[in-house]
């Protein structure tokens, strides 16, 4: 599923450029194949949470891109209805019970203590965060860019979606840092430190990074999750 995200977001990034270049020629060959490629996003059936959360995510982008046309939002959003039945609606429980306030619910039995657990899949909350927040593959692409990284990016969340890492902090820092520092994270490790940006001008400040170890429900690190907070803006706030 991944490589038919990357393959979307190439094709999206590709027609901007030709809608900037005024290549009505190119916009309108590379637009044929922006359909198939969301159908064959769509038709694929998720192996894991992240997928789970990737494709319905792409959904929502297709809703808000699409808002002002009701007869595709009405579309998308069958097609959310049915990838939300598809993924919960034969194991969810049935809201109109309430439960006995005197059963102990006990944790699933695949509950991996002190991990995650899906509950990054909030996007509410980690798209409403001040901080930074993103999800890498343990290739080192994006799978996931909240609102406020993707502004520091100057890119669209769907943009980042299977972008390589050093694309956007350089080759040197990312084989001299930011890869060690990943691997230990993809090897089960908790990892935070701080760092310098540049804020022009010649000025810089300080960021705090956090790396979490991203697991799937048997416990296996399938990525991680970074959180970048800017430690001058809570100062000043302070």
């Amino acid at each position: 599923m991944l490589e038919l995200f990357r393959a979307f977001s190439l094709r999206c990034v590709q027609i901007e450029e030709a809608i900037r270049l005024g290549d009505d020629q190119r916009v309108t060959a590379l637009d044929r194949h922006v359909e198939p490629l969301v159908e064959a996003i769509l038709a694929c059936r998720a192996v894991n949470l992240l997928e789970v959360y990737m494709q319905l995510q792409f959904v929502s982008h297709l809703i808000s891109q699409d808002a002002d046309d009701s007869a595709s939002v009405t579309e998308h959003t069958s097609v959310l209805s049915y990838l939300l039945d598809r993924y919960f609606g034969a194991h969810g429980p049935d809201w109109r019970v309430p439960s006995p306030q005197d059963v102990r619910i006990e944790p699933p039995p695949a509950y991996v203590p002190d991990t995650d657990n899906g509950q990054f899949l909030n996007a509410v909350i980690l798209e409403s965060l001040p901080d930074r927040v993103a999800v890498l593959t343990r290739d080192y692409r994006y799978l996931y860019s909240n609102p406020a990284n993707s502004a520091h990016l100057n890119r669209k969340p769907m943009e980042l979606i299977g972008r390589h890492l050093s694309e956007f902090i350089g080759e040197e820092r990312f084989a001299e840092c930011a890869k060690h520092k990943l691997d230990a994270c993809f090897a089960g490790e908790q990892i935070d430190y701080s760092y310098e940006r540049s804020a022009g001008s010649g000025k810089s400040r300080q960021v705090r990074c956090r790396m979490s170890p991203l697991r799937d429900a048997g416990g296996t690190v399938i990525g991680a999750l970074l959180v970048m907070e800017d430690l001058d803006r809570l100062s000043q706030a302070a």
